[in-house]
C-alpha cells in the first residue's frame, strides 16, 4: 500500500470528509470490520429548517447483536418506509438550493427502488455521488481486517461522528445559513447542491 492510498468505511450519503479524503488519496474499501451501532455506516446529517437533521437507515434484527455481525452481514428493515422519508425530506430541505434540480435525476432512483443489503447500497450511494462529482469511483476493497495498518492512511475513523477532529471543513453557502449559521461536515449533498461544481475544489482544497 502506497502512501497515497487511504482505507475508509462506506458510510451512508458520506460526509465532506468522507469526499475529501475520495478526492485526494486512492480509496480502498474497507468491507471486512463489523458492524457499530450509532455509526455514520447507516446514518448521515444534513441541516434543514430546524437545523442539524439525522437521517437513519433502520436495520433488521436486535441492535444489541448488530456489533457482532460483520458489515456485509447488514439487512435494511423495509418495513419502514424510510426510503420515501429520507427521500421527501432531502426535497423539502434542498429544493430551493441552486443545484438540487441539476442533480436531482441522479439521486432520486437509490430511494425508488428496493434494497436488502447496507453495504452494497451505500457503495451505490458513493458509486453515484462520484458521478455527481464527475470523480473516478474506487473499486479496491480490502481482502482482511486489519486493525491497524501497516502502510497508507488510516481514515476509518471518520465513521464514527465523535471522533472527526482534524477536518478543516470548506465553508460554503447554505440554504438556511441566515437562521442556524453555517453547520461543518454534513452529508457532502449538502455541498453538492448549494455549490455545484464548484463543490470538487472545495473538497480537494480541505485538510484532512
Amino acid at each position: 500500500m502506497t502512501d497515497k492510498k487511504s482505507v475508509l468505511f462506506p458510510a451512508y450519503l458520506p460526509s465532506l470528509a468522507d469526499f475529501s479524503v475520495l478526492t485526494q488519496y486512492e480509496v480502498i474499501w474497507e468491507v471486512c470490520g463489523n458492524y457499530q451501532k450509532q455509526s455514520l455506516r447507516n446514518r448521515t446529517y444534513i441541516t434543514n429548517d430546524r437545523g442539524r437533521h439525522a437521517l437513519t437507515i433502520p436495520i433488521k434484527g436486535k441492535a444489541a447483536e448488530a456489533p457482532r455481525r460483520g458489515y456485509d452481514e447488514i439487512l435494511i428493515d423495509n418495513t419502514q418506509p424510510w426510503q420515501r422519508t429520507h427521500w421527501r425530506t432531502l426535497q423539502t430541505a434542498y429544493r430551493t438550493s441552486p443545484y438540487f434540480e441539476f442533480y436531482e435525476h441522479l439521486f432520486e432512483p437509490l430511494f425508488s427502488q428496493t434494497k436488502t443489503h447496507l453495504l452494497p447500497f451505500n457503495l451505490e450511494v458513493i458509486e453515484t455521488i462520484c458521478k455527481a462529482l464527475q470523480i473516478s469511483f474506487p473499486t479496491e476493497k480490502t481482502p482482511d481486517y486489519f486493525k491497524e495498518l501497516s502502510q497508507g492512511h488510516d481514515h476509518r475513523y471518520l465513521i464514527s461522528p465523535k471522533e472527526v477532529k482534524s477536518y478543516h471543513s470548506p465553508t460554503y453557502n447554505q440554504v438556511f445559513i441566515d437562521r442556524h449559521g453555517f453547520i461543518p461536515n454534513l452529508s457532502v449533498l449538502d455541498i453538492l447542491f448549494n455549490e455545484g461544481p464548484n463543490a470538487l475544489s472545495l473538497l480537494k482544497a480541505a485538510t484532512i
